[in-house]
């Protein structure tokens, strides 16, 4: 079985952690996330569970190969050096299992598409403002 485990970087505001939670339960119910069988989310810091903490459930969970997906914008340190580190102790944790680390979010090449798609429309008598 594959697991999804989507990195959030986690916020002592427990409604921000809910979104990330609430995100994961989506994904876990759409047709499009068909190569999932199971969606998780962990966090980097401030919430739980980590990502060594996130990555021993879906293997508890019988996932035999687990992707790691950073919810992050940029490649900021805790992309390019803290979660491939956290990664790196899942992996030493669990080495029977194939434990994969996908780039972040902000990589996508539709990113781009994804933002203007949102800023279209605004302020065109929808009553939304600034």
């Amino acid at each position: 079985m594959k697991a999804l485990l989507i990195v959030a970087h986690g916020s002592r505001r427990p409604a921000s952690n809910d979104e990330v939670q609430a995100l994961c339960e989506r994904l876990q119910k759409e047709k499009t996330a068909e190569e999932f069988a199971l969606i998780r989310a962990g966090f980097l810091d401030l919430a739980e569970p980590s990502i060594p903490e996130g990555v021993a459930q879906c293997i508890q969970l019988g996932a035999g190969e687990v992707v790691v997906l950073p919810y992050f914008l940029s490649a900021g340190r805790h992309v390019s050096e803290d979660i491939p580190a956290e990664v790196e102790k899942a992996r030493m944790s669990h080495p029977h299992v194939e434990i994969y680390l996908a780039p972040y979010l902000g990589s996508s090449p539709g990113i781009g598409g994804l933002l203007l798609a949102l800023a279209e429309g605004c302020g065109k008598d929808d009553g939304s403002s600034g």
